[in-house]
Protein backbone atom coordinates (compact mmCIF):
# COMPACT_ATOMS: atom_id res chain seq x y z
CA UNK A 1 0.00 0.00 0.00
CA UNK A 2 1.40 3.48 -0.49
CA UNK A 3 2.13 5.69 2.20
CA UNK A 4 1.23 8.90 2.50
CA UNK A 5 4.48 10.35 2.39
CA UNK A 6 4.64 9.02 -1.68
CA UNK A 7 1.70 11.53 -2.48
CA UNK A 8 3.36 14.54 -1.95
CA UNK A 9 2.79 16.10 -4.81
CA UNK A 10 4.93 18.84 -7.07
CA UNK A 11 2.84 21.86 -8.61
CA UNK A 12 3.50 25.23 -9.67
CA UNK A 13 3.09 27.47 -6.64
CA UNK A 14 2.74 25.21 -3.94
CA UNK A 15 5.24 24.66 -1.70
CA UNK A 16 3.61 22.91 1.06
CA UNK A 17 5.12 19.41 1.62
CA UNK A 18 2.82 17.54 4.34
CA UNK A 19 0.56 18.72 7.22
CA UNK A 20 0.05 17.36 10.81
CA UNK A 21 -2.40 17.18 13.32
CA UNK A 22 -1.70 15.45 16.81
CA UNK A 23 -3.51 15.31 20.07
CA UNK A 24 -2.42 14.39 23.60
CA UNK A 25 -4.59 12.95 26.33
CA UNK A 26 -4.59 11.14 29.40
CA UNK A 27 -7.17 8.91 30.93
CA UNK A 28 -8.91 10.50 33.89
CA UNK A 29 -8.42 7.63 36.24
CA UNK A 30 -5.01 6.20 35.63
CA UNK A 31 -1.82 8.05 37.06
CA UNK A 32 0.14 9.82 34.19
CA UNK A 33 2.45 7.32 32.49
CA UNK A 34 5.81 8.81 34.27
CA UNK A 35 4.22 7.65 37.38
CA UNK A 36 3.65 3.99 36.32
CA UNK A 37 5.73 1.20 36.74
CA UNK A 38 6.64 -1.46 34.02
CA UNK A 39 4.13 -3.97 35.19
CA UNK A 40 1.42 -1.63 35.27
CA UNK A 41 1.70 0.18 32.07
CA UNK A 42 1.96 -3.04 30.19
CA UNK A 43 -1.14 -3.81 31.84
CA UNK A 44 -3.38 -0.55 30.84
CA UNK A 45 -1.59 -0.89 27.85
CA UNK A 46 -3.01 -4.44 26.55
CA UNK A 47 -5.58 -2.69 27.83
CA UNK A 48 -6.00 -0.07 25.54
CA UNK A 49 -5.02 -2.48 22.25
CA UNK A 50 -7.59 -4.51 23.39
CA UNK A 51 -10.48 -1.54 23.72
CA UNK A 52 -9.37 0.27 20.54
CA UNK A 53 -8.75 -3.08 18.19
CA UNK A 54 -11.20 -1.52 15.95
CA UNK A 55 -10.21 2.13 15.70
CA UNK A 56 -9.06 1.86 11.95
CA UNK A 57 -12.98 0.94 10.76
CA UNK A 58 -13.29 4.81 12.09
CA UNK A 59 -11.55 5.80 9.00
CA UNK A 60 -11.46 2.93 6.76
CA UNK A 61 -8.03 1.62 7.62
CA UNK A 62 -6.00 -1.41 8.59
CA UNK A 63 -4.31 -0.78 12.00
CA UNK A 64 -1.00 -3.03 13.46
CA UNK A 65 -0.30 -2.61 16.94
CA UNK A 66 3.09 -3.82 18.72
CA UNK A 67 4.93 -3.25 21.69
CA UNK A 68 8.01 -0.79 20.59
CA UNK A 69 10.21 -2.62 22.98
CA UNK A 70 9.51 -5.94 20.45
CA UNK A 71 10.74 -3.82 17.43
CA UNK A 72 14.49 -3.49 16.22
CA UNK A 73 16.07 -1.05 16.61
CA UNK A 74 16.79 0.28 13.34
CA UNK A 75 13.29 0.02 12.67
CA UNK A 76 12.26 2.28 15.55
CA UNK A 77 14.74 4.64 14.50
CA UNK A 78 14.02 4.48 11.30
CA UNK A 79 10.24 5.59 12.26
CA UNK A 80 11.09 8.37 14.06
CA UNK A 81 12.88 9.08 10.66
CA UNK A 82 9.66 9.00 9.12
CA UNK A 83 8.08 11.42 11.83
CA UNK A 84 5.52 8.72 13.48
CA UNK A 85 7.91 8.43 16.85
CA UNK A 86 9.96 11.65 18.11
CA UNK A 87 13.19 11.00 20.16
CA UNK A 88 12.05 11.20 23.36
CA UNK A 89 9.64 7.93 23.10
CA UNK A 90 12.60 5.93 22.05
CA UNK A 91 14.28 6.65 25.03
CA UNK A 92 11.80 5.47 27.54
CA UNK A 93 12.67 2.55 29.78
CA UNK A 94 8.74 1.66 30.78
CA UNK A 95 6.66 -0.29 27.87
CA UNK A 96 5.29 1.80 25.07
CA UNK A 97 2.75 0.57 22.93
CA UNK A 98 2.06 1.77 18.96
CA UNK A 99 -0.79 1.40 16.55
CA UNK A 100 -0.18 2.19 12.90
CA UNK A 101 -2.39 2.42 9.73
CA UNK A 102 -0.93 0.68 6.73
CA UNK A 103 0.29 4.29 5.12
CA UNK A 104 1.57 5.28 8.25
CA UNK A 105 -1.11 8.67 8.42
CA UNK A 106 -2.53 7.42 11.54
CA UNK A 107 -0.42 6.56 14.35
CA UNK A 108 -1.44 6.22 18.27
CA UNK A 109 1.17 5.78 20.61
CA UNK A 110 0.31 4.47 24.09
CA UNK A 111 1.34 5.24 27.33
CA UNK A 112 4.35 7.45 25.73
CA UNK A 113 4.49 10.73 27.27
CA UNK A 114 1.07 10.88 27.53
CA UNK A 115 -1.41 7.88 27.83
CA UNK A 116 -2.46 8.53 24.08
CA UNK A 117 -0.61 10.95 21.58
CA UNK A 118 -2.74 10.39 18.16
CA UNK A 119 -1.34 11.81 15.00
CA UNK A 120 -2.88 11.89 11.41
CA UNK A 121 -0.69 13.23 8.66
CA UNK A 122 -1.24 14.16 5.01
CA UNK A 123 0.45 15.14 1.87
CA UNK A 124 0.87 19.13 1.18
CA UNK A 125 -1.47 21.33 2.80
CA UNK A 126 -4.40 19.72 4.48
CA UNK A 127 -5.02 21.07 7.90
CA UNK A 128 -8.89 21.21 8.56
CA UNK A 129 -10.14 17.71 6.41
CA UNK A 130 -6.93 16.41 9.30
CA UNK A 131 -8.34 17.78 12.08
CA UNK A 132 -11.75 16.60 10.92
CA UNK A 133 -10.46 13.11 10.68
CA UNK A 134 -8.56 13.54 14.30
CA UNK A 135 -11.90 14.45 15.96
CA UNK A 136 -13.50 11.37 14.70
CA UNK A 137 -10.85 9.35 15.90
CA UNK A 138 -10.24 11.22 19.01
CA UNK A 139 -14.27 10.29 19.51
CA UNK A 140 -13.86 6.69 18.88
CA UNK A 141 -11.21 7.06 21.96
CA UNK A 142 -13.23 9.18 24.85
CA UNK A 143 -16.04 6.57 23.97
CA UNK A 144 -14.07 3.81 25.59
CA UNK A 145 -11.67 5.99 28.17
CA UNK A 146 -12.67 8.84 29.83
CA UNK A 147 -10.24 11.81 29.31
CA UNK A 148 -8.88 13.99 32.14
CA UNK A 149 -10.29 17.64 31.51
CA UNK A 150 -10.65 20.69 33.48
CA UNK A 151 -13.38 23.02 32.76
CA UNK A 152 -10.90 26.22 32.97
CA UNK A 153 -7.96 24.52 31.87
CA UNK A 154 -8.82 21.90 29.27
CA UNK A 155 -7.24 18.82 28.56
CA UNK A 156 -4.57 17.29 31.01
CA UNK A 157 -1.22 16.69 29.89
CA UNK A 158 2.09 15.60 31.22
CA UNK A 159 3.62 18.51 29.44
CA UNK A 160 2.42 22.06 30.48
CA UNK A 161 3.12 23.07 27.01
CA UNK A 162 0.33 20.52 26.03
CA UNK A 163 -2.65 21.93 28.31
CA UNK A 164 -5.49 23.11 26.76
CA UNK A 165 -6.27 21.90 22.98
CA UNK A 166 -4.00 19.02 23.92
CA UNK A 167 -3.23 19.92 19.93
CA UNK A 168 -0.93 20.41 17.47
CA UNK A 169 -1.15 21.63 14.21
CA UNK A 170 2.09 21.53 11.67
CA UNK A 171 2.40 22.36 7.80
CA UNK A 172 5.73 21.51 6.47
CA UNK A 173 6.81 24.29 3.49
CA UNK A 174 9.42 24.02 1.21
CA UNK A 175 11.69 27.47 1.32
CA UNK A 176 14.63 26.85 -0.72
CA UNK A 177 14.87 30.79 -2.23
CA UNK A 178 12.87 32.57 1.00
CA UNK A 179 15.41 30.74 3.49
CA UNK A 180 18.84 31.86 2.22
CA UNK A 181 17.69 35.67 2.70
CA UNK A 182 20.00 38.20 5.13
CA UNK A 183 16.16 38.82 7.04
CA UNK A 184 14.99 34.93 7.16
CA UNK A 185 16.50 34.52 11.12
CA UNK A 186 14.60 37.83 11.77
CA UNK A 187 11.27 36.50 10.26
CA UNK A 188 11.68 33.49 11.70
CA UNK A 189 11.83 35.45 14.91
CA UNK A 190 9.15 37.24 14.74
CA UNK A 191 6.53 34.68 14.10
CA UNK A 192 6.81 33.76 17.68
CA UNK A 193 5.03 37.23 18.46
CA UNK A 194 1.88 35.61 16.65
CA UNK A 195 2.19 32.13 18.80
CA UNK A 196 3.45 30.71 16.15
CA UNK A 197 7.18 28.19 16.09
CA UNK A 198 8.98 27.70 12.90
CA UNK A 199 11.48 25.63 12.82
CA UNK A 200 14.13 23.61 10.68
CA UNK A 201 13.10 20.09 10.43
CA UNK A 202 16.48 18.66 9.46
CA UNK A 203 18.83 21.24 11.08
CA UNK A 204 18.49 24.83 12.47
CA UNK A 205 19.66 28.20 10.60
CA UNK A 206 22.17 27.85 7.30
CA UNK A 207 22.47 24.20 8.33
CA UNK A 208 19.10 23.21 7.64
CA UNK A 209 19.82 21.45 5.04
CA UNK A 210 16.84 20.25 2.62
CA UNK A 211 14.90 23.41 3.26
CA UNK A 212 12.25 22.45 5.25
CA UNK A 213 10.39 24.68 7.66
CA UNK A 214 7.62 23.00 10.60
CA UNK A 215 5.35 25.68 10.90
CA UNK A 216 3.32 24.38 14.21
CA UNK A 217 1.09 26.31 17.15
CA UNK A 218 3.31 27.78 20.19
CA UNK A 219 0.43 28.02 22.48
CA UNK A 220 -2.11 25.00 23.23
CA UNK A 221 -4.16 27.28 26.29
CA UNK A 222 -6.07 30.24 25.89
CA UNK A 223 -7.10 29.02 21.84
CA UNK A 224 -9.52 27.50 20.52
CA UNK A 225 -8.60 24.52 17.79
CA UNK A 226 -10.08 26.71 14.62
CA UNK A 227 -7.86 29.48 15.65
CA UNK A 228 -4.96 27.45 15.88
CA UNK A 229 -5.75 25.95 12.73
CA UNK A 230 -6.21 29.46 11.09
CA UNK A 231 -3.30 30.65 12.56
CA UNK A 232 -0.56 28.45 11.33
CA UNK A 233 -2.27 28.31 7.74
CA UNK A 234 -2.04 31.44 7.72
CA UNK A 235 1.62 31.66 8.58
CA UNK A 236 2.10 28.91 6.36
CA UNK A 237 0.47 30.28 3.16
CA UNK A 238 2.01 34.11 3.96
CA UNK A 239 5.70 32.12 3.55
CA UNK A 240 4.72 30.13 0.99
CA UNK A 241 3.48 33.56 -0.96
CA UNK A 242 6.93 35.44 -0.31
CA UNK A 243 9.11 32.20 -1.47
CA UNK A 244 6.91 32.13 -4.88
CA UNK A 245 7.45 35.93 -5.34
CA UNK A 246 11.57 35.60 -5.08
CA UNK A 247 11.23 32.52 -7.12
CA UNK A 248 9.37 34.44 -9.70
CA UNK A 249 11.76 37.11 -9.47
CA UNK A 250 14.58 34.72 -9.97
CA UNK A 251 13.31 33.23 -12.81
CA UNK A 252 12.88 36.55 -14.28
CA UNK A 253 16.45 37.60 -14.30
CA UNK A 254 18.56 34.55 -13.67
CA UNK A 255 16.74 32.03 -15.58
CA UNK A 256 19.72 30.50 -16.91
CA UNK A 257 21.45 30.23 -13.57
CA UNK A 258 18.75 28.90 -11.62
CA UNK A 259 18.18 26.26 -14.77
CA UNK A 260 21.57 25.49 -14.08
CA UNK A 261 21.30 25.04 -10.54
CA UNK A 262 18.57 22.26 -11.13
CA UNK A 263 20.37 20.26 -13.25
CA UNK A 264 23.39 20.01 -11.87
CA UNK A 265 21.78 18.87 -8.35
CA UNK A 266 20.29 16.61 -10.72
CA UNK A 267 22.99 15.08 -12.15
CA UNK A 268 24.75 14.49 -9.40
CA UNK A 269 22.27 12.63 -7.67
CA UNK A 270 22.25 10.73 -10.94
CA UNK A 271 25.61 9.92 -10.70
CA UNK A 272 27.23 10.06 -7.63
CA UNK A 273 29.06 7.28 -5.93
CA UNK A 274 28.78 8.76 -2.60
CA UNK A 275 26.57 11.09 -1.01
CA UNK A 276 26.68 12.28 2.22
CA UNK A 277 23.26 13.26 3.69
CA UNK A 278 23.96 17.24 3.54
CA UNK A 279 23.79 17.08 -0.16
CA UNK A 280 21.75 14.81 -0.79
CA UNK A 281 19.12 17.08 0.91
CA UNK A 282 20.65 19.70 -0.81
CA UNK A 283 20.47 18.68 -3.76
CA UNK A 284 17.07 17.42 -4.04
CA UNK A 285 15.58 20.50 -2.67
CA UNK A 286 17.00 21.99 -5.71
CA UNK A 287 15.32 19.34 -8.07
CA UNK A 288 11.97 19.77 -6.38
CA UNK A 289 11.86 23.65 -6.69
CA UNK A 290 13.47 23.09 -10.22
CA UNK A 291 10.09 21.02 -10.91
CA UNK A 292 7.74 23.30 -8.79
CA UNK A 293 9.19 26.36 -11.30
CA UNK A 294 8.38 24.36 -14.37
CA UNK A 295 12.77 24.39 -15.35
CA UNK A 296 12.61 20.41 -14.54
CA UNK A 297 10.06 17.70 -15.88
CA UNK A 298 9.94 14.20 -15.27
CA UNK A 299 9.00 11.01 -17.26
CA UNK A 300 6.28 10.40 -14.95
CA UNK A 301 4.65 12.13 -11.89
CA UNK A 302 7.13 12.08 -9.18
CA UNK A 303 7.46 12.43 -5.42
CA UNK A 304 10.98 13.63 -4.31
CA UNK A 305 9.60 13.89 -0.83
CA UNK A 306 9.89 10.13 -0.45
CA UNK A 307 13.27 10.40 -0.92
CA UNK A 308 14.12 13.38 2.05
CA UNK A 309 13.04 10.13 4.16
CA UNK A 310 14.62 7.26 2.33
CA UNK A 311 17.92 9.28 2.29
CA UNK A 312 17.87 9.05 6.22
CA UNK A 313 20.05 6.87 8.19
CA UNK A 314 18.10 3.96 9.85
CA UNK A 315 15.58 4.04 6.76
CA UNK A 316 18.56 3.25 4.51
CA UNK A 317 19.74 0.34 7.34
CA UNK A 318 16.03 -0.90 7.53
CA UNK A 319 14.95 -1.14 4.13
CA UNK A 320 18.64 -2.77 2.89
CA UNK A 321 18.25 -6.79 1.68
CA UNK A 322 21.90 -7.37 3.15
CA UNK A 323 23.74 -6.05 6.72
CA UNK A 324 24.79 -2.37 6.04
CA UNK A 325 28.17 -1.09 7.25
CA UNK A 326 27.37 2.46 8.74
CA UNK A 327 30.75 3.66 7.48
CA UNK A 328 29.63 2.73 3.86
CA UNK A 329 26.51 4.64 4.84
CA UNK A 330 27.03 7.38 1.63
CA UNK A 331 27.88 4.89 -1.01
CA UNK A 332 24.38 2.95 -0.11
CA UNK A 333 22.41 6.49 -0.12
CA UNK A 334 24.12 7.27 -3.38
CA UNK A 335 22.70 3.65 -4.94
CA UNK A 336 19.25 3.79 -3.80
CA UNK A 337 19.25 7.50 -5.17
CA UNK A 338 20.06 6.64 -8.61
CA UNK A 339 17.39 3.79 -8.26
CA UNK A 340 14.80 5.95 -7.22
CA UNK A 341 15.37 9.11 -9.03
CA UNK A 342 12.85 9.66 -12.14
CA UNK A 343 13.88 10.28 -15.36
CA UNK A 344 13.87 13.13 -17.10
CA UNK A 345 11.31 14.16 -19.81
CA UNK A 346 12.99 16.09 -23.11
CA UNK A 347 12.03 20.13 -23.36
Amino acid sequence: MEKWYEQVRMEPGNNYISSRIRLARNCADQCFPNRLNGQDSLRLIETMRTRLEDIGAVEGETMSSCLLSDLPDAARDAMRERRVLNAGILQKKTPVGLMLSESEDISLVLNGDDHFRLQVLAPNSHLYELWEKAGRLDDYINERFSYAFDDRYGYLTSFPTNVGTGMRANIVVHLPALSTGKQFPNLLASMNRFGVTVRGVYGTGKENYGALYDVSNAKTLGMSEREILDLVSKVAAQLNSEENQIRRKSLESHRLEREDEAFKSYGLLKYARKLSLRDALSYLSQVIAGITDGIVRTEEPACLYRLYLGVQSSNLIAGATMPVDREKLDAVRADYIREQLPELKEV
